[in-house]
This record gives structure tokens, sequence and C-alpha cells, in this order.
């Protein structure tokens, strides 16, 4: 996980640098570029405030085979609140920008809605034994190389549809090893791991698979609370959806639950998904 932190520039505190994560079709990872994001404002807050809201754009692919810049724009700080706004750039152009509210730790209200009904995660296949046998570039990197494991609950869609035509869909996932106890970061992981389940409800619903021939996909924007302290090398319930897809867009939810029914974290994020034959 250390390849997602970012490095303060030499005499400019609001400036930041950061690699990018290996990627076999040579683009950024959306996530990777929304987490180091989030980490580079989270630099410039005091302490004791953490972030409760993100939401981002992404503007344009990324080159992982170039760093990328973090220029973190203080909005505001207040008596309980800090605004930051973080544009990544690489090669002169913003291929990411976001906007997140911190809070310092406050009393109030606490309800929230209950975890639906799930299996032990360690009953449920991984996302390596389903792709273990395709011989593929994506296939072998999404099987063992990326920081998080996932489990779905219902089929997985890597190989083929669901042609039930409902979107909704519940995935475990946890990271591959241990996080060190710094929230700002494991809340930043959990940016980074939810993108690659965010858009998998829009799929499912629309009866397409990520082996679906001539499928193009793509993040457009990004949203996401932060309810409660979050642990991504525990393991987390996606409970997920999809209300709507139209004109070649599909808004994918989320709500993530930790393994004792507490709900850490809403989501939604739309994305472009084309297939061949859509008007």
């Amino acid at each position: 996980m250390e390849i997602l932190d970012v490095t303060a520039s030499p005499g400019d505190p609001d400036l930041f640098h950061g690699a990018s994560v290996p990627h076999p079709n040579g683009r950024v990872f959306g996530g990777q570029v929304l987490a180091q994001s989030l980490l580079a404002a989270g630099r410039t807050v005091a302490d004791g405030r953490l972030p409760h809201s993100m939401h981002g754009y992404f503007l344009r692919a990324g080159a992982v085979d170039q760093g990328i810049d973090f220029s973190v724009e203080r909005l505001r700080d207040g008596r309980s609140f800090t605004a930051r706004r973080t544009h990544a750039v690489q090669g002169g152009s913003p291929i990411l920008s976001m906007i997140a509210s911190f809070q310092e730790a406050q009393d109030g209200f606490s309800y929230a809605d209950p975890m639906p009904e799930a299996p032990d995660p360690e009953s449920l296949v991984s996302a390596g034994q389903a792709l273990r046998e395709v011989n593929h570039p994506l296939a072998e990197f999404w099987a063992s190389e990326t920081p998080f494991d996932v489990r779905h609950v219902e089929q997985s869609i890597y190989l083929r549809p669901d042609l039930s035509g409902r979107g909704d869909q519940l995935v475990w996932m946890r990271a591959r090893g241990p996080v060190p106890d710094d929230q700002l970061l494991h809340r930043a992981l959990l940016a980074y791991g939810c993108d690659q389940v965010m858009l998998e409800p829009v799929l499912r619903r629309a009866g397409e698979s990520w082996a679906s021939r001539g499928l193009s996909i793509a993040s457009l924007d990004h949203a996401m609370w932060w309810h409660r302290d979050v642990h991504v090398d525990e393991w987390l319930l996606y409970a997920q959806s999809s209300p709507s897809g139209q004109g070649g867009r599909g808004l994918g939810a989320a709500r993530v639950y930790a393994q004792d029914g507490a709900l850490v974290a809403s989501i939604a994020q739309e994305g472009m998904v084309r297939v061949p034959g859509d008007h």
C-alpha cells in the first residue's frame, strides 16, 4: 500500500507527488488517483480532522509510466469543518478534480440502516479463484496483483452475464495485508478499493459482463461519504445497486458495512458504459 502515498514538494506545502500502481492496460486506475488526491488533501488538514465526504470528476485517462502531481487548494478552515480541493495533474493537464470535506470528532445522534444478511466471506469464492484459469493479462492482474481480496455473494460477472435483470449485488472485500493504524489512509484505501466494483451493478442490470465483446467502460464521477471509522484490512460488505442507466451512462450505488454490522460509508459513482449496438 506504500505506493499509494504522496510526498510533499520541497518549498510548497500544497503540492504533492505520487507514483502509479502498475496496470496491464497502461492507464492509471481511477481508485488510485482518488485515494492519492484524498491523501494529499488530508496532509494539509489539522490533526484530528478526518474526511467525511468527497466528490470527484475523472477528466482524462492517466498513464501509469508517468508520475502525478497533486495541487491542493485550501478552501476553508472553520471551527469544525475543513474543505480542500485537489487537482491531479499529469503532463500539464488535470486528470481528476476532487473536493473533500473534513470534520473534527464530535458528539451527536447516531443511526443507520441495518446490514443485509450475507454468508461468511471465508465461505465464498475469491476473484483469484474465479479467474485463475483465464489466460489473459487483465484476468491475471485482477486475480492476484490487486491490493484487495474480492468475493461475490452472487455469481460474479467476470466471465458471463447475470441474466436475472437485477442490479443488486453483495460483495465482500478486504485488503490482502495489514494496513497501518492511520484512519486517513484507511478511508483513502476504501476509495481505492471500491472503484473495482462500483459499476458492476450497472453491467449486471444491463445483462452484460466484464467479458462482453466490445465493452467500453470508464468512471465519470465519484461521490463518497464516510460515516464511521473504517478498517480496510478487515472484511467489508458492499451492498450495491444501480437505480438508473441511460444515454450510455449508468449509476452505481453502495452501502459499505463492517463485519459487525456498522454502516461505515455510502458511495455513488456514474460511469460511461457502452457495448456494440447501443444507440
